[in-house]
């Protein structure tokens, strides 16, 4: 996809995950697979579904109250900080975890929206030993003064009991996308625009993801 801005003629990136039955789900819980109703087949000239979906289905952003009780819900969330910019990091050397000692270096500014581009990406599945976020890593963000992070993996934390990252982040006002697709987005600054599904009430939602080339 390409899209036009005043003479320019620049890509667009679609970074989410396709939804559909047998899609990769969270440490390949059969219980989170989306499941598919055909309730018409044009018996009246129409077709429609239903599906039922976990609210962490492929991309999603997750809310404060995915991990603190009577935290924020994703229809509380402020739009403003998932539309913008965005720095997409290549940290595909990274073989088990994102640490800080990894960002030390790394070009992150103040109201960054961090994406990281890791070797989950060329996954075709959701293997369990995916590389995750640390909680050093999560603190070294937060004093950056991200307003936002991104993994391509199901989960930021993979087995960490009490979710640390999860909370770091989350209760310092930074958003967290997970199931991203990087593979085919070199590292550098885009504009974003991540909008989660508005269920009222809920601790996160599927959303979709793109990115655009555009230069400012």
């Amino acid at each position: 996809m390409r899209c036009n801005r005043k003479d320019e003629d620049v890509p667009i990136y679609d970074i989410s995950m396709p939804v559909y039955y047998g899609m990769p789900v969270y440490k390949n819980r059969a219980e989170k697979q989306p499941q598919v109703e055909v309730t018409r087949n044009y018996e009246e000239g129409v077709r429609e579904t239903r599906w039922l979906l976990d609210s962490h289905t492929g991309t999603h952003i997750d809310a404060p109250a995915h991990v603190f009780a009577g935290g924020m819900t994703i229809d509380g969330l402020d739009l403003s900080l998932l539309i913008g910019s965005c720095r997409v990091l290549d940290l595909t050397a990274a073989k088990e975890r994102i640490s800080a000692a990894a960002l030390e270096g790394q070009d992150i500014r103040p109201g960054d929206f961090i994406l990281f581009k890791t070797k989950n990406s060329w996954e075709t599945g959701n293997e369990s030993s995916f590389v995750y976020l640390d909680a050093g890593a999560a603190v070294y963000l937060v004093k950056k003064g991200v307003r936002g992070v991104g993994l391509d993996a199901l989960g930021i934390e993979r087995d960490q009991p009490g979710h640390p990252a999860h909370r770091i982040l989350l209760e310092n006002g930074v958003i967290i996308i997970e199931g991203l697709r990087l593979k085919d987005i070199p590292a550098g600054v885009y504009q974003m625009v991540a909008l989660p599904l508005l269920l009222k009430g809920a601790e996160a939602a599927p959303a979709r993801v793109v990115l655009c080339a555009w230069t400012i």
